[in-house]
């Protein structure tokens, strides 16, 4: 998935430098190389490839990052991988995808 792209410019995660800790969980948990450490602190390295899945927030013991999954339609991203595109639905009723 090294050049998996959804849409551009429309991740809603967001890093708070001031408050990251250097712990590196966010590099750790995110399946598509969002973040990396840079001099002690996360990066954001790639915002579009982000699916908004929420793993790095979650895992972040500071809160520095935040992010509203699915917002990208991360759900129908996933379930096209498992369901396959006939059958997958982006399950926000807004006709997003």
């Amino acid at each position: 998935m090294k050049h998996f792209r959804y849409l551009e410019n429309v991740s809603t995660i967001r890093l708070d430098v001031e408050r990251c800790v250097g712990c590196g969980a966010c590099e750790t948990v995110c399946p598509h190389q969002v973040f990396s450490l840079d001099q002690g602190k996360a990066k954001l390295m790639d915002r579009d490839a982000c699916m908004e899945c929420g793993a790095c927030a979650l895992n972040c013991p500071t809160q520095a990052i935040s992010v509203s999954p699915g917002v990208g339609c991360a759900a129908y991203i996933i379930q096209t991988w498992i369901k396959g595109p006939e059958k997958a639905a982006c399950g926000t009723g807004g006709g997003c995808c």
